[in-house]
Parts: C-alpha cells; sequence; structure tokens
C-alpha cells in the first residue's frame, strides 16, 4: 500500500461495520475475499459464524490446484460459503482463459458457488469468452470493472460491457466507483453517467449495490459511498429498489431468508 492508502494501515473487523450497516437500515452483507489463501476464507467463514449480519461469504480457493475439489468439499459444507473469487486484475491479461483456471471453474458448479469476476475494462473481452463458455456457471462483475472514471473514459468500457450483460448469468455490482474517482472530490452525480450505461445494459433484475468497504473509505465515507447508489435508485419503483438494495443479491448468491430485503 502506498502512502496514499494510509488510511487502509489498519484492522477492519465486523464490529466496525455493523453499526455503519444499522445507520443506513441494512441488515446484512457478504463478505468477499482480499487476500489468494485458504486461511482467509477459513477466517471469513469463523467471522460469518459468530456475526450473523455477515449472511455470505465469497473467499478463495486455488482454481488452478490439481486438488481443488478437495477444497471445494471442504470448505463448500459451510452453509454461508456462497462463491469464490481470484483477484485476477493483478495477473496476466490472459489469465481466465489459462487451461487450469478454466477447469477450475468448471468445477464450482458442482458445488453450488458463484463466481466474483474482478477485473479491469481491459480484461472484459477475456470475461466475455469465459462466462460464454459456462452458460450454466453464476457469475457477477465486481465494481463495473472499475472504469477509469476520473478520466471520463467510457469507450470501450461501455461496449465491452455491453456484450458481458448479454449472457443471463452474469450479475452486476454498482461498488468501486468512488476510488476510481478522484478520491473525496467527486459528487453523486459524477456517476450517473455510469450508472446509467450498466442498467441499460444489465437491467434492473441483475444489478445489486455493494460498498467495497473499507477500500471506499480511500474515497469517501460508507455512508456517503452507498448513498450514490441508494439514492440514484429513488427513481424506480420500491420493488426495483428493494431488487437493487438486496434482493437480487440474495437470490444471486442463494442467501437465507431475512426480514428485510437491505443486503449490501
Amino acid at each position: 500500500m502506498t502512502e496514499r492508502m494510509e488510511v487502509l494501515k489498519r484492522d477492519y473487523l465486523p464490529a466496525g461495520l455493523a453499526p455503519l450497516l444499522k445507520a443506513i437500515g441494512f441488515d446484512g452483507s457478504v463478505a468477499v475475499q482480499a487476500r489468494q489463501m485458504v486461511k482467509e476464507t477459513e477466517w471469513l467463514l469463523g467471522l460469518s459464524d459468530e456475526f450473523e449480519f455477515i449472511r455470505g461469504v465469497v473467499g478463495w480457493v486455488d482454481l488452478r490446484s490439481v486438488k481443488l475439489g478437495e477444497q471445494l468439499e471442504n470448505y463448500a459444507t459451510h452453509r454461508k460459503l456462497v462463491g469464490v473469487r481470484h483477484v485476477v486484475h493483478d495477473e496476466p491479461d490472459d489469465f481466465m482463459l489459462r487451461p487450469e483456471f478454466r477447469r477450475g471453474i468448471a468445477q464450482l458448479r458442482d458445488f453450488g458457488l458463484t463466481y466474483d469476476l474482478l477485473v479491469f475494462p481491459r480484461h472484459l473481452p477475456v470475461a466475455v469468452k469465459l462466462v460464454g463458455e459456462f452458460p450454466n456457471q453464476p457469475f457477477v462483475l465486481d465494481h463495473i470493472a472499475k472504469p477509469a472514471i476520473c478520466e471520463g473514459a467510457i469507450s470501450p468500457w461501455k461496449e465491452d460491457l455491453a456484450r458481458l450483460a448479454e449472457f443471463p448469468n452474469v450479475f452486476c455490482k454498482l461498488s468501486g466507483m468512488v476510488t476510481e474517482a478522484r478520491w473525496k472530490q467527486w459528487r453523486p452525480e459524477d456517476f450517473h453517467r455510469h450508472l446509467d450505461i450498466v442498467l441499460g445494459a444489465f437491467g434492473t433484475d441483475r444489478v445489486m449495490i455493494g460498498s467495497d468497504w473499507p477500500v471506499c473509505t480511500l474515497s469517501g465515507d460508507y455512508a456517503s459511498t452507498m448513498g450514490v447508489v441508494t439514492d440514484y435508485v429513488q427513481q424506480f419503483p420500491a420493488t426495483v429498489r428493494d431488487g437493487i438494495l438486496g434482493g437480487n443479491c440474495a437470490r444471486f448468491y442463494g442467501l437465507e431468508p431475512t426480514t428485510s430485503p437491505h443486503q449490501p
């Protein structure tokens, strides 16, 4: 982490998130991996046992390992493991098309697990090829693929995003935008064009709010970051809002029912 990321150089734990969720009316969250190690997956699952508001965990397993099946059999029995992710944007551009990675993706559906696509815009054509190969595997695009919002760049992100959205097994998280804008200098309306494009591509049934907490604190506090989407969706009917603010997430990850639809 660089000096600009000093705010992240401390522990961020569930007890710190719980009051932030409550303050904006959300009753649950999905924890998503950050490190490529099964020990973190075990740690996140342990936290989900301790804190009920952690409704699901997207962990990490070694999708390239010949022993992947053993890892999946070990962790997929946990009721809150809902998916897996690999930090692909730190890998070579063709990483997701390598045989060993695709072999791993092919095994996820047998265990009822989703896959989070963490990529940059340049990876979208590769993502299109990957999801096209696995039409029955649920995928979700994280952080709308991190377009260069601060530069005002739209193409080819817009066109590639639309091609990915043509696959009905792909959802998209409305998250990660504030850190792609000018840190702490953005306004909510700065993201409206990008949100319009995403919803135009995916519709309202395949998008879900996300926070990217604590990374979002580099550019804005939790409430204002979430407010970008919660305010934007006020233009829609209540049923659509409830879907974007929780229902679509619960449906995608197969979360257990709750008394409130808000689960970022």
